[in-house]
């Protein structure tokens, strides 16, 4: 027997994921012993960096070349899989007076889009300054240009996930 398919019956919703910059309300969400993944989100790449299980250190991951968003998203999604991933940190790139602009709006979409493909919450965490930063490591450890521009952008998503697991530290909420 044939019954008419009808999808809002069968379809399960996905719960959406929750997108915040209190770093308490986020950390508090989290279970205990599970890791996070830093994401510096530039135009041509996503620099990931993954904590380890006590969310202490944070450690450089991949760097995905972006091409389309279900594609980078599918690469992530995978990693955040593989890795048993509870939350993401995502870099949100201010302007040094505190304002946002172009990169800070396409960053909040990112995050718009990945809540929409997955629970996991998601921390924007400011970023000013980190690319920055993460040059200047590179150049004071002599590496060359090839090798800065090979690596920046996980360095740069390493130095946002530790600030914010060295926040979590702070306020007691780590694991």
């Amino acid at each position: 027997m044939n019954l008419p398919h009808h999808p809002q019956e069968s379809a399960v919703p996905l719960v959406e994921g929750i997108t915040t910059q209190d770093v308490e309300h986020f950390a508090s969400s989290l279970p205990v012993t599970r890791r996070l993944i830093g994401i510096d989100a530039g135009t041509k790449t996503l620099g990931l960096a993954l904590s380890d299980i006590t969310r202490i250190i944070a450690s450089p991951l991949e760097t995905i070349r972006r091409s389309k968003f279900k594609v980078d998203s599918a690469r992530l999604l995978d990693l955040a899989s593989a890795h048993q991933i509870c939350g993401l940190v995502l870099g949100l790139p201010a302007n040094l007076d505190g304002s946002e602009g172009p990169r800070a709006q396409s960053t909040r979409a990112l995050a718009r889009n990945l809540n929409k493909l997955t629970p996991l919450p998601i921390l924007l965490w400011d970023e000013r300054l980190t690319t920055a930063a993460a040059e200047r490591m590179l150049i004071a450890a002599d590496t060359s240009r090839k090798r800065r521009a090979e690596v920046i952008d996980k360095l740069a998503a390493t130095l946002i996930l530790q600030g914010a697991l060295d926040r979590m530290q702070q306020l007691g909420t780590a694991s």
